[in-house]
C-alpha cells in the first residue's frame, strides 16, 4: 500500500480539529490508541488490513495531529467522539480494536452504542482493575505537572534509557522492550499543549491509588458481542492478571496471551497480532442489536461472581 494512503486527514467536530487515518474498502474496522499515543501505533495493522477491510485509525482529542483543547476527556466524551467521527465519515457499523486507554474507550463505545459496534476486540485494555503501572499513579498525583516535562528532556531519557540496557530484558521501569517506544511519545510532553491533555485524560481514569473507571460491572452488556481479549505476557502497564478478570466477566469472550509481549503486543509480536486479529474479523458473525434483549439484559443482568472494585490480583495462568 503506498504510505500517503494513511498520512493522517482531518476532520472538524464541535469547533475542534480531528486528524484520523482511514483506507481500503469493506468492512469497517475502528481502531483506538492510548493515552499519549497516536493513530501512528496502528499503521503496520492498518496497511496489511486495508486489503479487506476499510480501517479508520483517530487520533484522539488531546492526541497526535488533533486539537489539544481545556475540554472533557473522560472516557464517555472519547466515545461520543468516535460516533461523532463514524457519522461524518458516514460509516454506521464498525468493529472496533482498542488498545490500553483505548480499550476502555471501545469497551464504552460498544455500551453506549450497541447498535453501531459489531466486534469488540481489547488489547492490553484499561478499566479492568485497580492495578496500573506506579509510573502513572504517579503522573496523576497533584502537582506531578511540574515534573513531567522532565521525562521528555534528552538528559533524562538517556538516563532511563542507560537503566533499561543495565536492568535486562524485564527491567526497565518494568516496561521491558517497550520503554523505548513509551519514552519516545513522552517527549511530546515538554510542550504545555501536550501535557495538559494527558494530564486531564490521565486522570479522568487514573488516581493515585490505580485506576479509577471499571467496566466489570457492565461487562454482562458483551453477551452476543464477539468479544476477543489480546494481552501480553509481561505487561506491567496494566498487569496480565486483569485478562483472566475481565474474561470471566464476558460471556463467550477468547483471550490470546502473547507470552514474550509486554503493553504493546501489536508492536512486539505484529504477526501473530494481525493473524489473530484477521481471523476474528473474518470468522465470527456480527453483532446484530436487539433492542428487546438489550432491555432485558439491563433488567436481569449483572456481572456474576464479581466485586464491582476488584484490587487483588489473580494467578496469571487463570
Amino acid at each position: 500500500m503506498d504510505a500517503d494512503t494513511l498520512e493522517p486527514r482531518y476532520r472538524v467536530l464541535h469547533g475542534y480539529r480531528r486528524a484520523y487515518r482511514m483506507a481500503g474498502r469493506g468492512p469497517a474496522v475502528l481502531f483506538i490508541h492510548g493515552i499519549g499515543d497516536d493513530s501512528a501505533t496502528w499503521l503496520e495493522v492498518l496497511a496489511s488490513l486495508a486489503g479487506e477491510f476499510t480501517v479508520i485509525a483517530p487520533d484522539l482529542l488531546g492526541h497526535g495531529g488533533s486539537d489539544k483543547p481545556r475540554a472533557d476527556y473522560s472516557v464517555a466524551a472519547y466515545a461520543c467522539g468516535m460516533r461523532d467521527l463514524l457519522a461524518t465519515l458516514d460509516v454506521e457499523r464498525v468493529s472496533v480494536v482498542g488498545h490500553s486507554l483505548g480499550g476502555g474507550v471501545a469497551m464504552q463505545f460498544a455500551y453506549q452504542f450497541p447498535e453501531l459496534c459489531e466486534r469488540l476486540v481489547l488489547v492490553s485494555s484499561g478499566g479492568v482493575a485497580r492495578q496500573v503501572h506506579p509510573l502513572l499513579r504517579l503522573a496523576a498525583a497533584p502537582g506531578a505537572g511540574v515534573v513531567i516535562p522532565l521525562a521528555g528532556t534528552a538528559p533524562v531519557q538517556a538516563v532511563l534509557r542507560g537503566v533499561r540496557a543495565l536492568a535486562g530484558v524485564t527491567g526497565g521501569l518494568g516496561l521491558g522492550d517497550d520503554l523505548g517506544y513509551v519514552l519516545s511519545r513522552y517527549t511530546r510532553l515538554t510542550e504545555s499543549p501536550n501535557r495538559q491533555a494527558f494530564l486531564r485524560t490521565l486522570r479522568s481514569v487514573v488516581d493515585w491509588r490505580g485506576q479509577v473507571v471499571n467496566m466489570l460491572d457492565r461487562c454482562y452488556l458483551t453477551e452476543g458481542m464477539p468479544t476477543m481479549l489480546v494481552w501480553g505476557g509481561h505487561d506491567n502497564v496494566v498487569p496480565t492478571p486483569h485478562a483472566a478478570l475481565a474474561r470471566a466477566a464476558m460471556p463467550g469472550s477468547r483471550l490470546e496471551v502473547f507470552p514474550e509481549a509486554g503493553h504493546f503486543p501489536h508492536h512486539t509480536s505484529p504477526q501473530r497480532f494481525l493473524e489473530v486479529l484477521r481471523e476474528f474479523l473474518t470468522e465470527t458473525p456480527p453483532a446484530t442489536h436487539d433492542p428487546r434483549r438489550w432491555r432485558a439484559l439491563l433488567r436481569n443482568g449483572r456481572a456474576r461472581g464479581l466485586t464491582p472494585d476488584p484490587a487483588v490480583s489473580v494467578p496469571s495462568g487463570t
